[in-house]
């Protein structure tokens, strides 16, 4: 039963991810292009949150993983993150409003990342699971903020573009 309602949570998530991309190209990028940074901005006090109510579950001593660990988990994160931005583009139309650059690879792409953490999280079941938990925070983390900084200062460079 909860395999069936994680794959439900994983398939919602890719949905939504893929609706929301393929639905933001018809619409000019708003505000100045803050909008990019505000998953960054809601994902930080979450993780925040959850770490601190990881590292308080009662009879549960938490240790934090080793540096190697992080390590790899940033190395990934960063490498995720420089994929999914080198796939992120903008262009400025007719209008002269800046738009989401249309890719076809982009759903592959978030499908891939998708299917890799759900394979590195299988096949490091082993492993404390407060570790994976901190461990997979840190790369998304990462990778989201990469992503998003990334396609901010993209946006910004096209939106300056007269």
């Amino acid at each position: 039963m909860q395999s069936i309602v994680s794959l439900f949570i994983v398939v919602l998530v890719i949905g939504l991810v893929v609706w929301m991309k393929s639905r933001g190209r018809k619409q000019p990028i708003k505000r100045n292009g803050f909008g990019i940074l505000a998953p960054i901005l809601v994902v930080i006090p979450l993780m925040s949150f959850s770490l601190y109510q990881i590292t308080h579950i009662p009879g549960k001593p938490f240790h934090f993983p080793p540096y190697w660990e992080l390590l790899i988990a940033g190395v990934l994160g960063i490498l995720f993150g420089m994929i999914m931005l080198s796939q992120t583009a903008y262009e400025r139309r007719e209008d002269g409003l800046v738009y989401s650059k249309p890719n076809k690879n982009f759903k592959f792409v978030i499908l891939a990342i998708i299917a890799i953490r759900i394979a590195l999280a299988q096949y490091f079941k082993s492993m404390d699971y407060l570790e994976l938990t901190v461990l997979t925070m840190f790369m998304a983390l990462l990778y989201l903020g990469i992503w998003r900084i990334g396609s901010f200062v993209k946006f910004r460079h096209v939106s300056a573009l007269d």
